[in-house]
């Protein structure tokens, strides 16, 4: 099959493809689904409407031609190996994800970079605008392609074009320091609809349209000369959590679960972190708490055991290589100082698990610790609480998480400040469990009630109702 012979109505362009490479020990290669979520909400959209995903496929200086795996129609991008280190893990992994999570970690800003980054996203947009039948809906995903929406609009001006960011919009202050933010920001502006975790999102990116690239604005939209109307719109991710539930109501599960806990000496109190890791994510404050209240003696080795998965990421970038050996360290040196033979305080897992034994690891542990120096949403929270299927377990989180907005009867806590950490884990430990059982009923009733599908529904629902590009409008009055 050929790029030429695939048309799609429906076109869902991401950096990754929906499918990841399997390499058996005779050799032979096959493909399977993504676990990811957003695999999981579009697949069904798009089998409905033969839609098509294109995506790099994972290997550098390798061209594919497109293929059907499951039903589901895949066109990969080529990326050479130099392209992938100045693209990938340049500019989109260390310039774009450091400046929009609050500058956690200095952005590096490197004009070779951005070439590339311009580079590839054309080669994106050229790749939708083969693929995409006449007045097709193409929704691009992540601050890895946001030049693709103008880009594709400029070949494409029949097509609705959506774009959603998974990660956070920075603020006015912060996103000024990028020397591009006036390409960035026209790149979106390509889409008719632009979709942002939060409400704040969208709003800085509203403002910065208006003060950067001068276009008209009123409250989340942004009216162009050219009469489009762009929408930021704010829908935030969830889950599957119907699938979640049922994996943890296995008799496996349950199994497994129990298991867990046995071989931490069945603990009182089980504490458990899931995260990448990543300098977002608070791991530093978090095992720094955790080791002040073992010292202090308000955890003790006899009734409390903590479990941190770390899941390998990005191993290739100077930041994150850093952050494992700190991390290893400072693990090393708490297990050291405060550990007893077969009792160390962390049980530390540099590993990725299948989501069986995710499923379980939420089964098992009373405390979920969520605790982000700043993320767009983080879903491991919304899967914690898909888990916990007799309401009971307590939620950790930090406010400056997108799932705080939604998951409001966790225990909020500004992962910055150590003391107030400690206390929100102390808190989670103390609270009886009629009020456990109150505040996970709640939550619960928000992530069922808003999961992935209709997220994904919702998106694409306002999508389809823009109206075609050649459509006018009259332009009011900025507002402030």
């Amino acid at each position: 099959m050929s790029t030429s012979d695939t048309k799609a109505d429906l076109v869902v362009v991401a950096n990754r493809l929906a499918v990841d490479r399997v390499v058996a020990a005779d050799g032979s290669i096959s493909w399977r689904s993504s676990p990811g979520g957003l695999v999981t909400a579009l697949e069904p959209v798009m089998r409905a409407n033969e839609g098509a995903w294109i995506g790099w496929h994972g290997a550098p200086d390798e061209d594919l031609e497109p293929f059907v795996e499951n039903g589901l129609t895949l066109v990969p991008v080529p990326l050479q190996a130099e392209e992938v280190e100045d693209y990938y893990e340049g500019f989109s992994n260390s310039t774009l994800w450091p400046l929009y999570h609050d500058v956690v970690a200095p952005p590096s800003y490197h004009r070779r970079w951005w070439d590339a980054y311009v580079r590839v996203n054309q080669r994106f947009a050229d790749r939708a605008a083969e693929v995409a039948e006449d007045g097709a809906v193409v929704w691009v995903q992540d601050y890895q392609l946001q030049l693709v929406p103008k880009m594709l609009r400029a070949m494409r001006p029949d097509l609705r074009i959506g774009f959603f960011l998974h990660i956070p919009f920075p603020p006015t202050e912060l996103f000024q320091q990028l020397p591009w933010r006036r390409q960035i920001l026209e790149g979106l502006l390509g889409a008719d609809l632009i979709g942002f975790q939060a409400r704040g999102g969208a709003q800085n990116f509203v403002r910065l349209v208006r003060q950067h690239v001068g276009d008209k604005t009123h409250r989340e939209t942004v009216y162009l000369p050219d009469g489009r109307v762009v929408t930021a719109g704010t829908f935030p991710i969830s889950i599957d959590a119907a699938e979640l539930e049922e994996l943890a109501k296995l008799p496996e599960t349950i199994e497994r679960a129990q298991q867990i806990r046995a071989d931490l000496g069945d603990p009182e109190h089980l504490l458990l972190g899931v995260d990448r890791l990543d300098y977002t994510k608070g791991l530093r404050q978090r095992l720094r708490a955790i080791g002040e209240l073992f010292r202090e003696g308000t955890l003790t080795l006899a009734d409390t055991a903590f479990i941190q998965v770390a899941t390998p990421s990005r191993e290739r970038v100077r930041e994150y290589k850093v952050l494992r050996d700190d991390i290893d360290m400072l693990v090393g040196r708490l297990n050291g100082d405060l550990g007893a033979i077969g009792r160390p305080p962390i049980t530390y897992l540099h590993s990725s698990f299948p989501k069986s034994e995710m499923a379980a690891l939420y089964s098992a542990a009373d405390v979920m610790l969520v605790t982000p120096l700043r993320d767009g949403m983080n879903l491991v929270a919304k899967e914690y609480v898909a888990c916990r299927t007799h309401d009971t377990g307590a939620l950790v989180l930090s406010e400056f998480a997108g799932a705080a907005k939604e998951l409001t009867q966790a225990h909020l806590v500004n992962p910055y400040d150590i003391n107030g950490l400690k206390s929100a884990i102390t808190s989670a430990l103390d609270t009886d469990l009629r009020e456990h059982r109150r505040r996970m009923r709640a939550m619960r009733k928000q992530v069922f009630e808003h999961d992935i599908a209709s997220w994904a529904g919702r998106f694409l629902d306002e999508l389809r109702q823009v109206k075609p590009a050649h459509s006018t409008h009259p332009h009011p009055a900025s507002s402030p």
